[in-house]
């Protein structure tokens, strides 16, 4: 591809790779949940958990358990909880916390009646999802801490996520990640903050984006994510969760299909914000003009923000492909420059479309006028979902 076909903006993208690290792909929370409490019961200096929601039901409650046991044992632990995508938690759960001796703070309180509380403020929230134990070891995805990641057999809802661990040099971003908003919301000072990069304990290369401010860091993730779209030559599969793109977005995906790249998209045929859903609808006529090929996961929920371009770059985290990732919420990504990596990323797509719709484009041209209203209203409100 000439390099002038990339737009000036995405031609020099830097994602600062890091060597030696480990990584896994844990699929759901039935993979992800047992190797997170794992790490934390094995904990021996530090535990750092930032997280959107972290409800107090049964999920909840084994994380609050495991936190509080590591608490006692002399283990540091900082929990950073967002006021409202946890806000329908028990606060009493946070209490118990602390008194085990677990340092907790709440960002982005719902507290009008403080001095400097600014309505705006309620669509800026953490949307991150982060554990880092020891400064060694770091997970991140979709994945927050609540029984709807549990399987059915567990009474759970099962939603379909992707989490990634990270064991190496590259868990250090993850930490920093943690610490920068940690000191920003006024967390106590943490003692066992980890100086120097982990040992080298693999050959993967990962780059984590989010560890700046909240403008600079979804600059960072998006100009990241549209320059490898920019620079694919065979595949790009995209799954997401909030699918609303914006034009860049679009731009970038319509280009590449244009120029004969198997560009796929994977959203959830059942959201959990259904608006959401319904203003996505609003952007397809131009992807699916271009050549975009869409599905629709048939299951339940689908709340996985990952993609993998070429067999080689993947990337997985909390930026989904709508406003508020793009233009207001705190996210993080992780990516993995690795062939063999990324053979696991496909075949994971891959086993997801057969429990897919694809959109035929002739029957979405001539739906009902009523769904194409319903769309065009929806996608006004698309700064709001």
């Amino acid at each position: 591809m000439r390099r002038d076909a990339i737009p000036r903006r995405y031609r020099a993208v830097e994602q600062d790779f890091i060597a030696g690290n480990e990584v896994a792909l844990h699929r759901d929370g039935t993979e992800a949940y047992p190797a997170m409490l794992e790490a934390i019961a094995a904990a021996r200096e530090q535990v750092l958990l930032e997280m959107y929601w972290f409800d107090s039901d049964r999920a909840g409650r084994r994380f609050a358990d495991a936190l509080g046991a590591a608490a006692r044992r002399g283990v540091e632990v900082a929990v950073l909880y967002d006021a409202v995508g946890s806000i329908g938690a028990d606060p009493a759960m946070f209490s118990e916390l602390r008194r085990a001796g677990a340092h907790v703070v709440e960002f982005g309180p719902v507290a009008p009646w403080r001095r400097r509380f600014r309505l705006e403020r309620l669509t800026r929230r953490d949307h991150r999802k982060i554990l880092v134990v020891d400064g060694e070891i770091g997970f991140t995805g979709g994945c927050n801490i609540a029984d709807a990641w549990l399987s059915l057999e567990d009474s759970g809802r099962a939603w379909r996520d992707d989490m990634i661990s990270v064991r190496g040099p590259a868990a250090r971003g993850l930490m920093l990640s943690v610490l920068g908003i940690w000191r920003r919301t006024g967390g106590v000072p943490l003692l066992h903050i980890r100086r120097s990069l982990p040992p080298p304990v693999g050959e993967t290369r990962v780059s984590v984006l989010g560890e700046a401010s909240f403008l600079r860091e979804q600059r960072e993730i998006s100009r990241a994510y549209l320059s490898e779209i920019y620079r694919a030559k065979q595949r790009a599969w995209i799954r997401n969760a909030y699918f609303l793109p914006d034009r860049r977005v679009r731009h970038a995906l319509g280009r590449a299909a244009a120029r004969g790249v198997d560009v796929r998209v994977l959203m959830p045929g059942e959201s959990d914000v259904e608006l959401v859903r319904h203003a996505s609808r609003a952007t397809w006529g131009y992807l699916l003009r271009r050549g975009v090929r869409l599905f629709e996961w048939q299951p339940g929920i689908l709340h996985a923000k990952s993609a993998v371009i070429d067999g080689r770059w993947s990337t997985i985290g909390t930026f989904n492909l709508d406003y508020l990732s793009l233009r207001s919420n705190l996210e993080v990504n992780a990516s993995v420059d690795d062939e063999v990596f990324g053979a696991v990323m496909e075949g994971s797509f891959l086993r997801d479309l057969e429990d897919s719709r694809e959109i035929d484009r002739q029957a979405f041209f001539y739906r009902p006028l009523g769904e194409r209203l319903l769309e065009f209203v929806a996608y006004r409100f698309r700064k709001f979902l």
